[in-house]
């Protein structure tokens, strides 16, 4: 299922509904067929989810240098990884938040709202 977010004051996404449904729960927000985020609710949503997406970012760094010690990740290897190859390294909160993080700032800038719609609840 796919869920279009529309901004008052900048473009369209659509993400799929179990990718947004992620985001939302960050937020605090119910995973509905529709929903909105005010000009009021813009600020702490947005900076709810970036500091999700930096802790995430703080524990994979850990993580790797963990790894590294560990001797489990070499430096002149990692290119050669399978998964590195393939693309299916996975995809981070980071970069699934991105585009709604920076839907919200030109929205909050332009003191508008975000909808999103989705044919039902997710």
């Amino acid at each position: 299922m796919l869920v279009r977010l529309t901004s008052s004051a900048s473009g369209e996404i659509i993400m799929f509904a179990k990718d947004m449904r992620q985001l939302l729960e960050i937020v605090g927000k119910e995973c509905t067929a529709r929903g909105v985020f005010t000009k009021d609710q813009l600020p702490e949503a947005m900076a709810t989810l970036q500091k999700a997406v930096d802790e995430e970012k703080l524990a994979l760094r850990e993580a790797e240098h963990k790894a590294r010690q560990e001797g489990v990740v070499d430096d002149d290897t990692k290119g050669d990884d399978e998964e590195h190859k393939s693309g299916r390294a996975g995809i981070h909160l980071g970069q699934r938040a991105h585009p709604l993080l920076k839907m919200m700032n030109l929205t909050l800038q332009e003191e508008g709202f975000i909808l999103w719609e989705a044919p039902d609840d997710f």
